[in-house]
């Protein structure tokens, strides 16, 4: 009897564990997918802010040869 307690327990915190592993790594991957996306997500935001301030330029140079 306490054999079989024992191989039931030990069973069961092996499903426990690999389940919980499971779903730490997807957890894991949404993280970096995540992580991923707010960095795709600022480097625009940087292209963007960095074309305008060129335009701005641009547009003083222009206004400046004009006169």
């Amino acid at each position: 009897m306490k054999k079989l307690t024992l191989l039931a327990v030990t069973l069961g915190s092996l499903v426990v564990g690999a389940g919980c592993h499971r779903n730490t790594r997807d957890e894991a991957k949404d993280d970096v997918e995540e992580a991923g996306d707010k960095v795709k997500d600022t480097a625009e935001d940087a292209a963007d802010a960095t074309g305008d301030t060129a335009e701005k330029a641009g547009d003083k140079i222009e206004d400046a040869t004009d006169k």
